[in-house]
């Protein structure tokens, strides 16, 4: 998950740059966009496959309840949010509608997300 993180980062940094591009505060090139979608498509998917994992591993590895903790609730908030993201993006991608400021705030409130269920997942470790 420390690796999806990270290209999520990336991706989001790449996102806030095409951001200020969007309001007149530096050129807009087209490598902007391509570093975004390169981080981002695989970031979700790797997200995606860390929550499915999570609860195989409570359940398989350490005999646990899954979904029995604070932290697997705010991943699946995260993986939610981080998937309208998304969705958001694929649509912007395909110049069906315009929600570009929806999906800055689904994103930036996964990455929210995210980094909240980073510190609840700290008391799990062995």
């Amino acid at each position: 998950m420390i690796a999806s993180l990270g290209a999520v980062a990336l991706a989001l940094r790449a996102g806030l740059r095409l951001r200020r591009t969007r309001f007149g505060r530096g050129p807009r090139t087209p490598d902007l966009l391509r570093d975004h979608l390169r981080f981002a498509k695989p970031a979700v998917a790797a997200i995606c496959v860390g929550f499915l994992a999570g609860p195989i591993s409570a359940a398989w590895l350490r005999d646990w309840t899954p979904f029995a903790t604070f932290h697997a609730w705010l991943g699946g908030l995260a993986v939610g949010l981080f998937l309208a993201a998304a969705i958001l993006g694929w649509r912007l991608e395909r110049h069906r509608g315009r929600p570009v400021d929806a999906h800055a705030t689904f994103a930036g409130l996964a990455v929210l997300a995210a980094a909240v269920a980073v510190v609840a997942g700290l008391v799990l470790l062995p």
